[in-house]
């Protein structure tokens, strides 16, 4: 299996009361989890990334406060410290350009001696496109066209240079970007920078058929991961890929104990933890599109509906709603469905609202001795519903070292997940073949 570490970042998902709790934007943060992922071997380190600082109720998100530093300017510091390890940046494809970003991204290649990898992103959000010149302007529809074509432009500019060193200009017209000139970087170490995808919809699953190494997505269950599987695998046919050459790595968390009793125990105050009562007004406030800070956590669920197209948060999805442009067009599966789910889920076990945002959120994907959670994953390996997983701590930075030191010892026993690097670039990591020279 393929194992990644994803920098738990500025979210719901990380323990903040907890006394080892550290800074979000040292870099003695990011540097002791990357060495944690390289001393397990992993893959590549992930980093996420926030164009802006999010709003709620018209006020910065508390947790953004904290900062987002810029993702390549970390992984270029990461190179220097880290040997093997993959670096993996999330920049996103509607407010960068080509070559611009095609030329940080060769360097960082070489400065990590073929370790890079881009997570392409997109959006169609105007309130994070007010600080750009093109506000928001691409409808959700477009965005993968500018993203393909932004991929696809980027890998011109990468096959500029023939592999032995020699440069030549590139011309590229298109509906999205019409530039010429001569690339400044050469062919790096490992061809191209490994591209990978987050998402699950439809059209970002076609994307990532057609254009990317490595598809990062969400499923909770074995089912809905067999599932997923098999219709992305079914797709590369069509761009004449082969199976192995798209790995489908789902974000996860774990909690072990020394027991899975334990474990249960540890994932519980994990939740608890998670959801504060001001978390669960938050989360609440979200779903209800309104304020909620005259509810108490502590007692009954809103007795009022959702309200619809609302704008109480900014800077990411409401929940519940399948894209920023189909807010409540119908119940299913938006807002309106949440809060009935939700309102039976409460009375059929006497929860209070808090109660139900921890039992409906924040759920650890697995939970078990480190026995448990070895067979565990490997079994989703085994039963194609993935290839390999993007781990996502509740703790920063020490959040791996338990699953590093007890669980990746077990998989390495088995025979599931490798005992030593037998490969320096992210390519031969991931068993991807390096690129074809298309000059």
């Amino acid at each position: 299996m393929h194992l990644a570490a994803h920098f738990p970042g500025v979210n719901n998902t990380t323990v903040w009361a907890d006394p080892r709790s550290r800074s979000q934007i040292e870099f003695s943060s990011f540097e002791h989890l990357a060495r944690t992922a390289e001393r397990g071997k992993f893959d590549f380190f992930f980093l996420a990334e926030g164009l802006r600082l999010r709003e709620h109720n018209g006020r910065v998100h508390d947790l953004d406060v904290v900062g987002r530093p810029e993702s390549l300017t970390v992984l270029n510091a990461l190179a220097a410290v880290t040997e093997k390890l993959g670096l993996a940046a999330t920049v996103n494809a509607t407010f960068n350009e080509p070559y611009e970003l095609a030329r940080r991204l060769a360097t960082l290649d070489h400065l990590s001696a073929g370790r890079a990898a881009w997570n392409v992103v997109t959006s169609s959000d105007a309130f994070t496109g007010e600080n750009f010149r093109r506000g928001g302007y691409l409808d959700r529809a477009d965005r993968y066209t500018r993203a393909a074509e932004f991929v696809a432009t980027a890998r011109e500019l990468w096959d500029s240079w023939t592999p032995d060193g020699t440069s030549r200009p590139f011309t590229h017209e298109g509906p999205q970007f019409t530039i010429s000139g001569e690339f400044t970087v050469p062919r790096s170490p490992q061809g191209h920078p490994v591209v990978i995808q987050a998402g699950d919809s439809d059209e970002g699953r076609e994307f990532a058929a057609s254009a990317a190494d490595i598809i990062f997505t969400r499923h909770g269950t074995l089912e809905a991961g067999r599932i997923f599987y098999a219709d992305v695998k079914a797709r590369l046919a069509a761009y004449g890929r082969q199976p192995d050459s798209l790995k489908i790595m789902p974000g996860v968390t774990v909690v072990t104990g020394d027991t899975d009793a334990e474990a249960q125990e540890n994932a519980a105050e994990i939740r608890r933890q998670q959801v504060s009562p001001q978390n669960a007004i938050l989360t609440a406030e979200q779903i209800w599109g309104t304020d909620l800070s005259a509810y108490d956590p502590d007692g009954p669920l809103p007795d009022i509906d959702p309200v619809p197209d609302s704008e109480i948060t900014q800077g990411r999805v409401r929940h519940g709603d399948p894209s920023p442009s189909s807010r409540l067009r119908s119940s299913r599966g938006g807002p309106i469905s949440i809060v009935a789910r939700w309102r039976a889920l409460a009375e059929a076990k006497g929860l209070s609202l808090r109660q139900t945002v921890i039992e409906t959120t924040t759920r650890q994907s697995f939970i078990g001795s480190p026995a448990t959670v070895a067979a565990e994953l490997t079994a989703f390996v085994d039963e194609r519903a993935a290839d390999g997983f993007i781990l996502v701590p509740h703790l920063t930075p020490g959040g791996l070292d338990d699953f590093v030191d007890r669980v990746v010892p077990l998989l390495q026993e088995s025979g599931a997940f490798r005992s030593e690097y037998t490969g320096s670039t992210l390519r031969s990591h991931l068993g991807l073949p390096e690129p074809v020279w298309k000059g």
